[in-house]
């Protein structure tokens, strides 16, 4: 596969954050743009949610937690090879979004 160079300009301390963080988990910028645009093509959009920052309701906060479980975890499950849920899968992800509700 042919490689291809990008560049892009950001703040110099987030920059600085953000290579210590990669850092300790074992990837370089490089390495960690590589993994954000594959799980692009993977997800076919942006691996996690962008919103405005509002003040939700309780149940909206709660279903927006459950959705973004779900997404993580049909995300997972694609990187895994298992995209297909269990019902037992899904009971886990909707307690453990619940019990998250609960701890607000």
């Amino acid at each position: 596969m042919a490689q291809t160079s990008i560049s892009i300009r950001i703040d110099e301390d987030i920059k600085k954050d953000v290579e210590s963080i990669l850092s300790q988990i074992g990837l370089t910028l490089s390495s960690a743009t590589n993994v954000f645009y594959r799980q692009i093509v993977r997800t076919r959009g942006i691996p996690f949610p962008l919103t405005a920052v509002e003040q939700l309701n309780t149940t909206e906060s709660a279903l927006l937690k459950g959705l973004d479980a779900m997404k993580a975890a049909q995300q997972q499950a694609i990187i895994n090879g298992t995209s297909k849920f269990t019902l037992d899968d899904i009971n886990d992800i909707i307690n453990e979004s619940r019990q998250e509700n609960r701890e607000i």
